[in-house]
């Protein structure tokens, strides 16, 4: 359990172990240290990453990619023994925010049709279906495809910040 309040801060190579390691129990494909280690090496505008930090310890992350006004949410991940505490709605949140700062005013994403979980916390974002992406994750692992327009409207981010939209 968290004890320790939770600090978002830009990615760096000291975190990439964690990360990686973090990726390796969340992901049936799961991205390596030297992809994450990739992602550094991108310019700003295009790629922003964060991780969620409780004291020294990295239990979260997340990274979108910027292309023009669009942003796509490549990656997040929480430390399972740290779920369902909101700290990937967090992460989204901030990565949202940070994006629009930087000119996105759409944002896409794919997610596997059976995760429950992440399909609703995007849903609480306002992402909906776009299509689907055939055994994106492997022979019958299909990809929902989602988006959410005008993220860049003042009321978006208050609109899903609303605690009522929590689910218990």
């Amino acid at each position: 359990m968290i004890s320790e309040p939770i600090v978002l801060t830009e990615l760096a190579t000291d975190h990439l172990d964690t990360v990686a390691a973090i990726e390796s129990v969340s992901s049936a494909l799961p991205w390596s240290r030297s992809l994450f280690a990739g992602e550094l090496l991108m310019p700003p505008a295009e790629r922003h990453w964060l991780v969620a930090m409780a004291g020294e310890r990295v239990v979260g992350f997340g990274g979108m990619m910027l292309v023009g006004d669009e942003a796509h949410l490549m990656n997040i991940a929480t430390d399972p023994a740290q779920r369902r505490r909101g700290l990937a709605r967090q992460l989204l949140m901030q990565l949202i925010a940070d994006v629009v700062e930087r000119g996105a005013r759409h944002l896409t994403l794919e997610v596997r049709t059976d995760n429950v979980a992440a399909l609703r916390l995007y849903d609480r974002f306002g992402l909906v279906s776009a299509g689907e992406r055939k055994d994106y994750y492997g022979p019958g692992q299909h990809a929902a495809i989602l988006w959410v327009h005008d993220i860049d409207d003042p009321g978006y981010l208050m609109s899903v910040s609303d605690d009522r939209k929590e689910t218990p």
